[in-house]
């Protein structure tokens, strides 16, 4: 027996359970709710620990004898997965500004400065991690490593970009009076980010290391504009509701068949392939196909969301921790797969694929609580106690 085919159903069944699908005339006016984009996430970081697993476990740019099936359909979908937290995270954002007095008040110390701090300690588990593999990084290396400018977390990439944005909101709707061009004003530094991110050569250095640092970003501004026109969005979709479901659904495939053909014929991320005086707008033109990508799969997200209310509780508490999880998952993909961050032997290398996720999900969500118990204990320091 495949016992792949076990864990996709049993994946269906979690990521439904508990669920109502809404009757004809009948919508689920709380799709944008926290309750259900908190389960949403739940299941968007369970997915991309199942991408990165993926890539462990079955990437074609692996060895042969490396490479084991199963997990395939998620090898690609990792771009697709942030643009999910990165439209959640502006609109929760924007209703915040909109709910809560004062919100922007302490936004650096309440916002900014938690997820810093979640950030440097995942960057030192790490780092403590990789020395105790055997890494010799050096003292330089190692205060590159302390100091968040070399990343010993490669996933922490995300956290490094949602704080740059969470930031660039600050300053725009701190200093706008209007909406409006708070909003352009995000836009715009999304598109010289991602003009920047183009100059930048793939590398294992610096920061910006490669196109999924901004191949999702759009999805930032994005979800602030759909939080601002909300009630007007909702009710033009509802009223072609069908139509759009099945546009966007369509759209996944097409979009994503484009941005194949665009990455591998037409342009592509890596510019020595093209020479240099090309690099860039080769590497837009793959970035605006993924965006279309990331486009067409959020909204069909959030159009099932309209008609499907979730319920699932142990998705909801996922949820709660989604940052915790996300940082913590990595570490146990390399730790059980064929090496440990291609420098070394991993602990255990799990050949079969399901046993492989089964261990990876229940240290990561160990380690994640661990974490979150740790972080939440860091931040009752009184250095970072919020003066009112």
């Amino acid at each position: 027996m495949d016992w792949m085919y076990l864990f996709y159903f049993l994946l269906a069944i979690l990521f439904f359970y508990g669920a109502k699908i809404c009757g004809k005339g009948e919508w689920n006016d709380e799709f944008t709710s926290l309750k259900q984009t908190k389960i949403l996430q739940g299941a968007t970081v369970l997915m991309i620990s199942f991408h990165h697993m993926a890539q462990k476990t079955c990437a074609p740019w692996h060895e042969r004898k490396f490479i084991i099936h199963g997990m395939d359909v998620f090898v690609p979908m990792g771009y697709m997965l942030c643009a999910v937290f990165l439209f959640c995270s502006s609109y929760g954002l924007y209703k915040s500004l909109k709910t809560k007095p004062g919100y922007l008040k302490h936004f650096v110390r309440r916002r900014i400065v938690p997820i810093a701090v979640a950030y440097y300690l995942s960057e030192f588990i790490y780092l403590i991690v990789r020395l105790l593999m055997g890494e010799k990084p050096g003292v330089s290396g190692i205060l590159l490593y302390l100091t968040g400018l070399r990343m010993a977390n490669f996933n922490t990439w995300y956290i490094i970009a949602i704080l740059f944005f969470y930031f660039i909101f600050y300053l725009a709707f701190r200093f706008c009076k209007k909406d409006g061009p708070a909003i352009l004003i995000v836009f715009a530094v999304t598109l010289l980010y991602t003009v920047l991110g183009a100059f930048i050569d793939h590398q294992d250095v610096w920061f910006m290391r490669g196109e999924w640092w901004y191949n999702s970003i759009i999805m930032f501004p994005l979800g602030l504009l759909f939080a601002k026109y909300e009630a007007k969005i909702t009710a033009f979709l509802k009223k072609g509701y069908l139509f759009w479901l099945l546009l966007s659904f369509a759209g996944i495939f097409a979009a994503y068949q484009l941005s194949q053909v665009l990455n591998n014929g037409v342009c592509g991320y890596y510019g020595e392939t093209w020479g240099d005086p090309l690099k860039v707008p080769h590497r837009l033109g793959s970035a605006a196909g993924e965006w279309l990508v990331c486009i067409c799969y959020t909204a069909f997200n959030f159009l099932l969301l309209m008609k499907v209310r979730l319920g699932n509780r142990a998705l909801m508490l996922l949820g709660g921790i989604t940052l915790e999880y996300y940082l913590m998952h990595g570490v146990f993909v390399e730790l059980f797969g064929f090496n440990f961050l291609d420098f070394t032997k991993s602990i255990v290398y799990i050949k079969n694929v399901p046993v492989y996720i089964a261990v990876v999900l229940a240290c990561s969500l160990a380690a994640a609580v661990l974490f979150r118990l740790l972080w939440k204990s860091v931040m009752k320091l009184p250095v970072f106690r919020l003066k009112e």
